[in-house]
């Protein structure tokens, strides 16, 4: 069963944007370290996102650096991606996840257990 909630994604056509939300972002208001990591079919979990919601810090894949930003709002304990410029190469499933802030490699997917049920983001031609 799904302990994150995610909205947003869709299909969109090259250049376009989109944008993903994901709550709760973080627990009795303790940080966690909250994004996406994305999957394609054959494929293991690629991150994309994260950020630490105690501080703000914000972590990017390298393929996604400069045209996607995450950010977090205290006030609806939510987690956004706005996704720009997008490519046919971010098609994907976009999993929303969330760790413990203490986390040494916020990048890993093997360190989060908290899980959304994911969400199909198709970017065409």
């Amino acid at each position: 069963q799904a302990q994150l909630a995610q909205s947003g994604g869709g299909s969109v056509q090259a250049g376009g944007s989109l944008r993903l939300s994901c709550a709760p972002a973080s627990l009795l208001r303790d940080p966690y370290y909250t994004g996406w990591f994305r999957q394609v079919s054959g494929k293991g979990r690629e991150a994309v996102a994260i950020i630490n919601t105690g501080d703000g810090t914000a972590y990017y894949g390298d393929a996604v650096k400069g045209r996607f930003t995450i950010s977090h709002d205290p006030s609806m304990n939510t987690v956004y991606l706005q996704m720009n410029d997008l490519e046919p190469e971010d098609t994907a499933m976009y999993y929303c996840a969330r760790g413990w802030a203490g986390l040494a490699q916020p990048l890993r997917a093997d360190n989060y257990k908290a899980w959304g049920p994911g969400t199909q983001v198709t970017v065409s031609f």
